[in-house]
């Protein structure tokens, strides 16, 4: 036996009793096992650690998905706030009442009487709001169906036309934001005159928004 044999000898001797386990549980030497294997020290205030830590590219794959699931996964989208928003006005407004085709369509009769009915209703609320139809010093029952005029006849009429998918979905959110204004006004201001404005502002906004008015001028 040569010089060269025997250091290779006393070294793997000396190896195997540094890594010989002490405590039961203890991970496998990675010599024995014939697993792939890396040492990680943590230094610490007291002593060193030594560790062995077997695959880590799936350490490193976790602690990525771990960071990936977080993100602004939860906040709605604009998809997602249509279809509640279609969904909540599904549900409260009024709608046909029989499950065959919307018979009111452009250039119908029915169609033209829901139109009439609409605009009729939101210049009539506009007159009991202004208090110019059954004056009044003090409020009273017309001049609050006159405010709340837009929401119970104007918007219901329109939607229950054939009317396309965007507009379909300009009533849809005034249905929802109507309600809203009728109510928080009142807090900062008592007209009535005003709510009905603020109502009118919004209902010709929304159909400018959503039907590409202000596009097509420019």
């Amino acid at each position: 036996m040569n010089l060269s044999t025997m250091s290779a000898s006393v070294l793997n001797c000396q190896i195997l009793k540094f890594i010989q386990p002490h405590k039961k549980g203890f991970l496998k030497s990675p010599l024995i096992s014939g697993k792939s294997c890396k040492f990680c020290v943590f230094a610490s205030s007291n002593e060193l650690d030594k560790q062995i830590v077997e695959n880590p590219k799936e350490e490193i794959q976790e602690k990525t998905n771990g960071e990936n699931s977080t993100g602004p996964s939860a906040v709605l989208d604009n998809k997602e706030l249509k279809k509640a928003v279609l969904k909540t006005a599904s549900t409260f407004a009024p709608r046909a009442s029989t499950a065959t085709k919307n018979p009111a369509k452009p250039g119908t009769v029915l169609y033209t009487v829901f139109e009439v009915q609409a605009y009729a209703s939101l210049l009539l609320g506009g007159a009991l709001s202004f208090n110019l139809i059954f004056p009044s010093n003090e409020p009273d029952i017309w001049r609050l169906m006159g405010m709340w005029s837009i929401w119970m006849f104007t918007i219901p009429s329109l939607r229950a036309r054939d009317c396309s998918k965007n507009e379909k979905e300009a009533l849809n959110y005034l249905f929802l934001l109507v309600p809203l204004i009728n109510v928080i006004i009142p807090f900062f201001l008592k007209s009535f005159a005003v709510v009905w404005s603020a109502d009118t502002v919004a209902f010709l906004g929304m159909y400018a928004w959503k039907l590409g008015w202000l596009q097509k001028e420019q």
